[in-house]
């Protein structure tokens, strides 16, 4: 089995990746949050070098746009195939560096792997519409272009699906792009776009007039102030795909609204699931189990609120409390593992601070709460113990209208299915959503115009674990944009309507005459 010095050694050799691990200026150093240890130190790059990037980007692919699509799909497909050769050390390193199991770590590369599938598909796909002209001798239809280079800024929680969602689409559409990855998880980006840049290193089949074709996957570590706000303001870059918080999702949002262009926004999630009085008791349990703790409450799907029906939350609370006793907590790497570690230390505090906020406006702690995590106190890793927190009747609580990050679940209770829905819909984000019951009429209801009003409903599976076939996203203050499957395949495009008169008169549309 690969070591940690292995795995970096070998996934990560870059100019970027210093010598010695100790902080300092004009470097991040890549910690494993369950341990303390640090992994490596990553030199930060500068707004010249991400000028260089964008150059070095947008000569390549003024090839890449006109190479045929299918061609762009064979070379997507050859990376899917190199990520799978190095499957289980990716998803080590995606362990050890942002902390979730390793199943999950892997799990992570499995989605890149399979959304590399699925866009060698789409090569053959890009599909433009043919309408009727109202002019005699006309033909019209539409088409569909590469934007040119796009931006693709990512979040620590899933340092490879999210960028693989959207630059395995987007190469397949005939982009270059521009990856500024997490600081939390410089390593794992290194690894991503090593690979990335070896297979179009290797290949011979696309020969650029101008340029190389290791640019058209350009990787800028740096810092938010420095990369990041040159990024969002740059005009060579029609396309910022963002994933993060809502209050970061609002300044990318209005900085590039600013300039024209377009953002992909994939923020917050304020989850709940709701309990009908039919529901299978065992199915919500695992459900919720999964989604509030997986991950250690670190993803936008988590589930942040569960709406018990009042004739089954206890028999519900008391389930999900005695659950959430044998959940074992520690190290990630170790196969009898569920919970991993927070990122980082003040993951850890905004967690406290949410379960004493809490407590304050009347809620009550079922189990975890500021006990477990004082318990890991003299652990060297951000590790804390999922908690469940009852919701008084008939309030709620402003804490329980934020999302921490962090594996806290709110319990709250109803009576009326119309009210329920109410109280899913009562916040600003509206990125997933689950109903348990075992009426067809109700999970109808959930899922009508009057239902839930989340990009993501599910019934009778939690709000959590998302595939790659559905279009991904939210509304609302998750930010409207849309990854992976689905049409999103548009979002990295432009679309041109065209019309051909192929006859010898000029005739104009709606029947106007002139001259």
């Amino acid at each position: 089995m690969s070591t940690t010095t292995d795995i970096v050694s070998e996934l990560c050799d870059h100019p970027l990746l210093l010598a010695d691990a100790k902080p300092g200026d004009g470097r991040v150093v890549s910690t494993n949050p369950a341990t303390g240890a640090a992994l490596g130190a990553v030199r930060l790059q500068s707004a010249a070098e991400y000028e260089e990037t964008v150059q070095r980007a947008m000569l390549v692919q003024r090839s890449w746009r006109m190479f045929p699509a299918p061609k762009r799909g064979e070379l997507v497909r050859r990376m899917g195939n190199a990520y799978r050769e190095h499957e289980e050390e990716l998803g080590r390193l995606v362990t050890m560096e942002m902390g979730k199991i390793l199943p999950e770590g892997i799990g992570e590369v499995v989605e890149c792997i399979d959304i590399a599938d699925f866009a060698v598909g789409l090569s053959r796909q890009l599909y433009g519409l043919t309408m009727p002209s109202e002019r005699p001798l006309h033909r019209m239809y539409e088409q569909w272009h590469p934007f040119g280079t796009i931006g693709i800024i990512t979040a620590f929680n899933f340092p490879v699906a999210v960028w693989a969602w959207n630059a395995m689409l987007s190469a397949v559409c005939g982009n270059a792009q521009i990856w500024k990855p997490s600081l939390a998880t410089p390593l794992t980006a290194i690894a991503m776009n090593n690979i990335a840049q070896r297979v179009m290193r290797e290949q011979d089949i696309f020969v650029p007039e101008e340029g190389d074709p290791v640019d058209l996957f350009g990787l800028v570590v740096g810092t938010d102030d420095e990369i990041g706000e040159t990024m969002i303001a740059d005009r060579r870059l029609p396309l910022i795909s963002a994933t993060g918080s809502s209050r970061m999702g609002r300044h990318v949002g209005t900085q590039v609204a600013k300039r024209l262009g377009r953002s992909l926004l994939e923020l917050g999630g304020n989850n709940a699931i709701i309990v009908t009085e039919s529901a299978d008791v065992d199915l919500v349990v695992r459900g919720t189990l999964f989604g509030a703790v997986g991950t250690a409450g670190q993803r936008c799907t988590s589930t942040r609120r569960l709406i018990c029906h009042e004739s089954l939350v206890d028999q519900v609370s008391e389930g999900l409390a005695k659950s959430y006793q044998q959940v074992p907590i520690g190290d990630p790497l170790e196969p009898s593992t569920l919970v991993g570690p927070l990122i980082d230390q003040r993951s850890v505090d905004a967690m406290r601070a949410a379960i004493e906020a809490a407590c304050e406006q009347g809620c009550t702690v079922l189990c975890g709460g500021v006990e477990g995590i004082d318990r890991f106190d003299s652990h060297e890793g951000n590790f804390v113990t999922p908690t469940i927190i009852r919701v008084p009747r008939g309030t709620t609580p402003d804490i329980t209208r934020e999302e921490t990050f962090a594996p806290i679940l709110y319990i709250f209770e109803y009576s009326d299915f119309a009210d329920a829905i109410a109280m899913q819909n009562d916040v600003d984000q509206g990125l997933s959503s689950a109903v348990f019951t075992d009426s067809v009429r109700m999970a109808e209801r959930f899922l009508s115009a009057a239902g839930s009003d989340c990009g993501i409903a599910n019934v009778n599976i939690g709000t959590s674990g998302a595939e790659i076939g559905g279009a991904f996203g939210g509304e609302k203050d998750t930010g409207g944009g849309r990854e992976s499957g689905s049409d999103s395949w548009k979002a990295y495009m432009r679309r041109q309507t065209c019309t051909i008169n192929w006859g010898d008169d000029l005739p104009l549309a709606q029947g106007i005459e002139f001259g």
